[in-house]
């Protein structure tokens, strides 16, 4: 089994590759259905957002501008493409940062909405990002997962599972819903398509974690693991 380095460099690889043309691909795919969510959630004003693996920013343009955004990422590439868009419409209430999504630098309870679109099956620990996720929102706070899950239907798990050696080689892979939220401190709300022909599933869920002490902070706002002592 690859380390989780060897699979880190292969997707930086792969989307080093992909952010040459990855907008022109994606876009008419994956942005309706992403900006029909964000836009159904009723953000409210200073509401604190981080996207997790916002790529080139193909939701940017869904976001309020009264709310504060941080999209995250580990593709300098895809980043690059993602500021552009930032500059171009000159949108304030946005920011990008390179970072690993299964080592977020923020502190406990930074934010009030935490977004993962089509992200879950592109890392090599979906539990450890959802943890990250879940203690850098707060309590109460909104967990947004737009994913294909391998279906309950045995006749099309079947068939993700025949495929997966394709998909697992671009990177991807296919996990269950209970692979990524089971166990976790989250209550769905909400678990939708958009149509009964989609291949991916919405999921809107509240973080129930009990608030925790916050982590020792940095002077610029970014956490400090603690180490041990002796």
């Amino acid at each position: 089994m690859a380390s989780l380095e060897e699979v880190q460099a292969h997707e930086s690889k792969l989307y080093y590759e992909l952010s040459h043309f990855y907008d022109r691909v994606f876009t008419r795919v994956f942005s309706p259905r992403i900006e029909q969510v964000i836009r159904s959630l009723s953000i409210e004003p200073g509401a604190r957002v981080i996207e997790v693996g916002a790529g080139t920013g193909l939701s940017f343009a869904a976001y309020p501008a009264h709310c504060q955004v941080t999209g995250i990422d580990l593709a300098p590439e895809m980043l690059e493409k993602a500021q552009e868009k930032i500059d171009r419409n000159g949108w304030r209430h946005l920011k990008v940062i390179e970072m690993d999504a299964l080592d977020l630098k923020f502190q406990d309870n930074s934010f009030d909405y935490a977004m993962a679109f089509h992200v879950v099956s592109v890392v090599p620990d979906a539990a450890r990002l959802m943890r990250e996720v879940l203690r850098v929102t707060r309590p109460g706070g909104t967990v947004v997962i737009i994913n294909h899950f391998r279906s309950r239907n045995r006749l099309l798990a079947t068939l993700d599972r025949l495929v997966e050696p394709i998909w697992r080689r671009l990177g991807w892979h296919t996990l269950s819903l209970d692979e990524v939220v089971g166990g976790m401190p989250l209550t769905i709300e909400r678990a939708y398509k958009l149509s009964s022909r989609s291949l991916f599933t919405i999921v809107i869920a509240k973080n129930r974690k009990s608030e925790q002490p916050n982590r020792q902070q940095t002077t610029d706002g970014e956490r400090t693991p603690k180490r041990a002592v002796g």
